[in-house]
């Protein structure tokens, strides 16, 4: 029996990194350590293992600007080709990405993996660099179906509400990347949140989880038909550690929809909501906050 999963524990990372090696950098003289890059902590890692612990194949997905990412360091075991296991890692990453509003996939495919790639879906045919000299690489791509997360009306009115009354929030280039009537997933600009230590802001963060938060009590009061103002009146947030890339902010599934069917009595009423704001998808902040929201009648 197979699992498809991230890595649990530093020796089912151990066994990743070295099934990178021994397939993609062994074979051309590459010492070890050559198999892993700057964006590591930042990055979505996916590996196959078996019953007896045994690590059989991995992929790693990064996330690039403008709601994109790339695909980087497939393997698969030599005693394990043609089982499809490569395409169980694809898949697992293309899910990953759908998760966070990535619209598009981009990798550089081996020139002997060409086909592998097609028959996924993945196109083009540009050369894109020579590993070592001698490894011709084919820039691909291919678009990500969102499923039921496509953005709503009322989500994409939300960003230009925020732009016009909150101006940090338009110099952070906040955008909303996912919405599927449960969980708010929103991002932020990289270059311009980033501090003298070339990490995400502390207080680009905290901004980035606190309209969040309030970006789901809005969408929520949309779809119950109230009509009121939202305002911030407790927050807590634990920095766990840095970010160095690309952050998301993800709403909590367990935030309670059925507490705000009480501002049907409008009345001022409260609502706690949970941000957890990540790097890849390791927790790099967690966010609570109690928003008071004031119903008023529609005119």
């Amino acid at each position: 029996m197979i699992e498809c999963r991230a890595p649990k524990n530093s020796e089912e990372f151990e066994q990743y990194y070295h099934l990178r090696w021994q397939t993609l950098r062994e074979p051309w003289q590459q010492a070890k350590g050559s198999e892993k890059d700057e964006l590591e902590s930042q990055a979505i890692h996916r590996l196959i293992i078996d019953d007896k612990q045994q690590v059989l194949a991995v992929g790693r997905l990064h996330f690039i600007e403008g709601n994109q990412a790339q695909i980087r360091y497939m393997a698969v075991a030599e005693s394990c080709h043609g089982q499809g296991y490569g395409r169980i890692i694809i898949n697992a990453l293309e899910q990953a990405a759908s998760k966070f509003g990535v619209r598009s996939i981009h990798l550089n495919a081996r020139e002997g993996a060409l086909g592998f790639y097609q028959r996924l879906g993945y196109e083009g045919n540009t050369v894109s660099h020579l590993l070592y000299g001698t490894i011709k690489h084919i820039a691909m791509e291919k678009p990500v179906i969102l499923n039921s997360q496509q953005l709503i009306e009322e989500v994409n009115d939300l960003v230009d509400t925020w732009y016009s009354t909150i101006p940090l929030s338009k110099a952070m280039a906040i955008n909303i990347t996912s919405y599927d009537y449960h969980s708010l997933i929103t991002t932020c600009d990289l270059a311009f949140n980033k501090n003298l230590h070339n990490t995400m802001f502390a207080g680009s963060i905290y901004t980035l989880a606190t309209l969040t938060g309030w970006g789901w009590v809005h969408c929520k009061l949309i779809e119950l038909g109230v009509v009121g103002d939202i305002v911030l009146a407790d927050a807590n947030i634990k920095y766990c550690s840095p970010i160095e890339g690309i952050a998301y902010a993800v709403t909590d599934n367990e935030n309670k929809v059925l507490e705000l069917l009480k501002f049907k009595n409008l009345r001022n009423e409260k609502i706690n909501v949970n941000v957890n704001v990540y790097s890849g998808e390791k927790i790099a902040a967690r966010f609570t906050a109690t928003y008071v929201v004031k119903p008023k009648k529609k005119s």
